[in-house]
C-alpha cells in the first residue's frame, strides 16, 4: 500500500516530495538558542521558511528539552496563541501547534492552527485523544510510554507507535491522519546515542504501519555526543541524518534550518526508490519490504491474523543468507543437506559436489526459522559442525546486539 494523505490540503506520502516543517520556536529555553524567535519577528521567519521551502510550520512556546525550565500552561498560551493570530490566513503553508495539552490544542485549534504535534503521543493529557478525534484534525503522535519519548529501543518504539494507533483507532479518530515520529532525541536520561543510531539506521521498519512519517532530527543531543560539537555547529550533522531518514521513508523532516535542508531532501528523495504495486480492476499487489520478525507480526495482525498465528508464521517471513567459509567438502554437503531437508537451498562450488576440492565455502539461503533449525541440527553433528552451529547462531544474535551494530 502506498502512503499518499492529505493533511489539509497538503498531500504527504511515497508519490510525493518529502515536505519540510520548519520550527518556530518561542521558548527561550529551549537547548537551541539560535533557534528562538522574538513575537515581533514570527511573520517574517515564517515567510522566510516558506520561501526557503517548508510546506508546514511547526509552532512551538514551551521548550521539550527534558532539562529545561518549566513553564506554566498560562505562559504557553500567552507566548503561544498571540503567535498563532499573527500566522493565521498571513503563511501559505499548513500551521502546526507543538503542545502536550488538551485545552491549549483546542485553544489553537479555534484560532486556526490545522495539526497538533504532540511529544507525548496522548499520554501526558489523556483529553487529547478527544481534542484529536472531535476536530478530525491530523496530529503528529511520538513515541511515548508514560513520558515523551521515554520508549528505549526500537522495538519498543515500535510498540509505543502501534498502541498509540490502536487507542486512537478506538477513539473513532481516522489514524490516516497520524503522523509517526520516532521520538528521535535524549528525551529520558537512559537513552544513549546508540539508540538513535540504531533509530535512524532502522527507520525503515516505521514503513509497516502505512503512515506518514517524521522525523525530527535537527541538531539534537545525538549529534553533538558524536561530534563533540554544541548545538550551534550540529548543523552538517543534522544534514547528513536527514538524508539517511528521508532515504529510508521519511515524509516530513522537522528541521530549524530550512534553506540548508531543502537540497538535502530533494536529493535524498529522489534516490529513495519506489515500492512495487500494481492496482488493477480493484485488487492491489504491492511487496513489502519487512525485515524483522516483528513487523512482520504486526502486518499480519493489521490485516486480521490473530495474536497466536502472527507469532507462530512471523519467522517464516524473513530470509536470511549466510556465507559459510573454509569447511570441508563434506560438511558443506552435510549442511546443504540439511538446509534441503527444511525447505532452503545452499549454494557449493562444482568441484565441492563431485568431492574433487577438500574445502569450499558455501552459501546457505532460507527463513529465519529454517536457518535456526539448521543451527540446532548442526549441534547434534560430527566434525566442526558443532562449531559452526555456534558460529550461526552468534551471528543471527548479533543482528539484534545494539552495542555490536553501533559502538565502535
Amino acid at each position: 500500500m502506498v502512503v499518499d494523505v492529505d493533511i489539509c490540503g497538503l498531500r504527504v506520502g511515497d508519490e510525493h516530495p518529502v515536505r519540510l516543517m520548519g520550527v518556530i520556536n518561542l521558548s527561550r529555553e529551549s537547548f537551541y538558542k539560535g533557534s528562538v524567535v522574538d513575537a515581533d519577528s514570527v511573520l517574517d521567519v515564517a515567510y522566510k521558511m516558506v520561501d526557503d521551502g517548508a510546506a508546514i510550520i511547526d509552532l512551538g512556546a514551551r521548550s521539550t528539552w527534558p532539562l529545561a525550565n518549566p513553564i506554566t500552561k498560562q505562559e504557553e498560551c500567552n507566548r503561544l496563541l498571540p503567535a498563532l493570530k499573527i500566522l493565521n490566513d498571513n503563511v501559505d503553508a499548513v500551521i502546526s501547534v507543538d503542545t502536550m495539552f488538551a485545552d491549549i490544542a483546542e485553544r489553537s485549534l479555534e484560532k486556526g492552527a490545522d495539526v497538533v504535534n504532540d511529544v507525548a503521543g496522548f499520554a501526558t493529557d489523556g483529553g487529547m485523544l478527544d481534542v484529536v478525534a472531535d476536530h478530525g484534525c491530523p496530529a503528529v503522535v511520538m513515541a511515548a510510554g508514560k513520558l515523551p519519548g521515554d520508549p528505549i529501543g526500537m522495538d519498543a518504539i515500535m510498540r509505543s507507535l502501534n498502541d498509540i494507533l490502536v487507542r486512537s483507532e478506538k477513539r473513532g479518530i481516522d489514524t490516516d491522519q497520524l503522523i509517526l515520529d520516532p521520538a528521535i532525541g535524549k528525551w529520558v536520561p537512559e537513552k544513549l546515542p546508540i539508540y538513535d543510531l540504531e533509530t535512524i539506521d532502522q527507520f525503515d521498519r516505521l514503513k509497516v504501519f502505512e503512515k506518514p512519517l517524521l522525523a525530527a532530527i535537527s541538531r539534537k543531543s545525538f549529534i553533538g555526543d558524536l561530534l563533540n560539537k554544541p548545538a550551534t555547529e550540529r548543523l552538517y550533522g543534522s544534514l547528513a541524518a536527514a538524508a539517511i531518514v528521508v532515504q529510508k521513508g521519511a515524509h516530513i523532516i522537522r528541521t530549524h534550518d530550512v534553506a540548508e535542508t531543502s537540497d538535502v531532501v530533494r536529493i535524498a528523495g529522489a534516490i529513495r526508490s519506489r515500492q512495487p504495486v500494481v492496482e488493477e480492476s480493484g485488487f492491489e499487489v504491492s511487496i513489502l519490504d519487512i525485515s524483522n520478525t516483528d513487523d512482520a507480526a504486526l502486518a499480519m495482525r493489521n490485516i486480521g491474523v490473530t495474536g497466536t498465528g502472527s507469532t507462530i508464521m512471523k519467522d517464516k517471513t524473513v530470509s536470511r543468507v549466510l556465507r559459510i567459509s573454509n569447511i570441508t567438502t563434506t560438511e558443506a554437503l552435510i549442511i546443504k543437506q540439511e538446509i534441503l531437508a527444511r525447505g532452503g537451498d545452499a549454494a557449493l562450488e562444482r568441484d565441492a559436489v563431485s568431492h574433487e576440492t577438500e574445502k569450499t565455502d558455501v552459501i546457505v539461503m532460507g527463513t529465519l526459522l529454517q536457518v535456526r533449525k539448521l543451527a540446532d541440527k548442526l549441534e547434534c553433528q560430527a566434525r566442526n559442525l558443532p562449531l559452526i552451529s555456534k558460529m550461526i547462531k552468534e551471528a543471527l544474535k548479533q543482528e539484534s546486539d545494539i552495542e555490536f551494530s553501533y559502538l565502535r
